[in-house]
C-alpha cells in the first residue's frame, strides 16, 4: 500500500511522518482492504489555537474514495480525530464487501 504525505504551507518533520506511517500502517492492519492514503497536512492561517488541519483520503476498490478532515491545535491530534471519523466509513465499506 502506498501512502502519500503532503505538507501544505509548511516543512514536515520526520517525527511527523514516522506518526502518520504508523496510524496508517495500524489502520490498514485492520482493514486489509485499503489500497492508498493520502494524507495532506496544512497549516491554516492565521496563527491561532486550532490551526492544524488534517485531511485523510482512502482508497478502496469498488467504493468511493473514504474522506476525513478535521483541525485541531496539534497535528498529532487532528490525525488521530480525522482516523476516528474514517472508521464507521471503513466498517461500511467492509459491510458492503462481505468481509
Amino acid at each position: 500500500m502506498e501512502v502519500q504525505i503532503k505538507a501544505i504551507h509548511f516543512d514536515i518533520s520526520e517525527k511527523l511522518v514516522a506518526f502518520v506511517n504508523k496510524k496508517i500502517e495500524k489502520l490498514t492492519r485492520r482493514y486489509d482492504f485499503i489500497s492508498d492514503a493520502e494524507v495532506n497536512l496544512r497549516l491554516v492561517k492565521p496563527e491561532t489555537a486550532m490551526n492544524k488541519e488534517a485531511g485523510i483520503k482512502l482508497s478502496v476498490p469498488g467504493s468511493p474514495d473514504l474522506f476525513a478532515s478535521k483541525t485541531a491545535d496539534s497535528f498529532e491530534e487532528a490525525i488521530d480525530e480525522s482516523l476516528e471519523a474514517l472508521e464507521p466509513q471503513l466498517e461500511k465499506a467492509k459491510g458492503k464487501k462481505g468481509i
